[in-house]
């Protein structure tokens, strides 16, 4: 029996699909070749006052508003465990041993950052990054004994992209106010303040924490509300899942170019908010950056199907 010779339009329709989504697959499979597990990391607690914390003699610093990296004595990998994309000279000087820090070129400069680490390709862009080193993960020893290791690593192998972030001897309460009223004036995010004492952890701890005007957090985008009026046809609100699984809508402080590319459904994004309601929600949430970098955007049009349905 001879077959046709001529091949129906729906069956050349079905092999396009059938190579396309092998196509995916095979792009999958590399791209989890390059990534790895989220890190575990050290993830810091905000300060409260009201809170009996000692912080005499803590080390304090500057919290830096950049792109988190992990090093793991081979690759550059960002908090969610995606692979950057990093020129090899900017990793050619680095330890073999494990790095934590920020990717940071200056203050109020995140979205400039972002666009330069988070290219999927190699590119001169990078020349503008500093990686600046806050911790060593798994490392022996107190704090300050953990901090040596790289600094001493650095005296013998000096690198124009790697530096430490200055650390500094909290002389108690009125010192560190003063310190952050310094930091937020010259356009800073904030203050971390670190135990001398602690040993090498992940996860939160009441050691290592955040000191900042407002209260902050992160958050993962599940969804979106239409907008109306003025910004009809646009995204009007995130909806978003805390830590403790509570779903909230966040809709002020997005842009325009937000509005119209929202952070994608599944990213993290960081908000700022002013207290709890008697609901146990955050206060008056407003958007302030994309954390994840990794996430693609997505344009309004391709986000009709997901308004009004958050994800639980």
């Amino acid at each position: 029996m001879n077959l046709p010779l001529k091949i129906s339009s729906w069956t050349a329709r079905l092999a396009k699909t059938i190579l396309f989504a092998f196509l995916l697959f095979f792009l999958s499979c590399v791209s989890a070749q390059e990534n790895r597990v989220a890190p575990s990391l050290i993830l810091l607690k905000s300060y409260q006052k009201q809170i009996n914390v000692d912080v005499k003699n803590w080390f304090m610093s500057e919290k830096l508003d950049g792109v988190r990296a992990y090093w793991d004595g081979h690759a550059l990998y960002s908090r969610s465990g995606k692979r950057f994309a990093v020129p090899d000279w900017f990793i050619e000087d680095l330890p073999a041993f494990e790095l934590d820090g920020e990717l940071w070129t200056k203050r109020s400069d995140f979205e400039h950052i972002v666009s330069i680490v988070n290219k999927q390709s190699v590119h001169e862009g990078w020349k503008a990054i500093r990686y600046q080193i806050f911790e060593v993960p798994n490392a022996q020893g107190d704090f300050p004994q953990r901090l040596d290791k790289i600094n001493q690593f650095l005296k013998k192998h000096p690198s124009s992209f790697i530096e430490v972030i200055p650390q500094q001897i909290c002389k108690g309460e009125k010192h560190l106010q003063s310190f952050l009223q310094e930091i937020e004036q010259l356009g800073g995010e904030g203050v971390v303040i670190r135990n001398p004492e602690m040993h090498y952890h992940t996860g939160r701890s009441a050691s290592a924490l955040k000191v900042k005007r407002f209260q902050d957090a992160e958050c993962k985008v599940t969804g979106y509300k239409e907008g109306k009026g003025k910004i009809s046809g646009l995204t009007g609100a995130l909806y978003c899942q805390t830590d403790n699984n509570r779903i909230i809508r966040i809709g002020s402080g997005l842009s325009n170019k937000e509005r119209e590319n929202p952070p994608a459904v599944g990213s993290i994004i960081t908000y700022q908010y002013n207290g709890y309601t008697s609901k146990g929600n955050p206060r008056f949430p407003v958007y302030l950056r994309t954390r994840d970098v990794s996430d693609m955007e997505q344009s309004s049009a391709e986000l009709f199907n997901l308004w009004e349905k958050p994800v639980k």
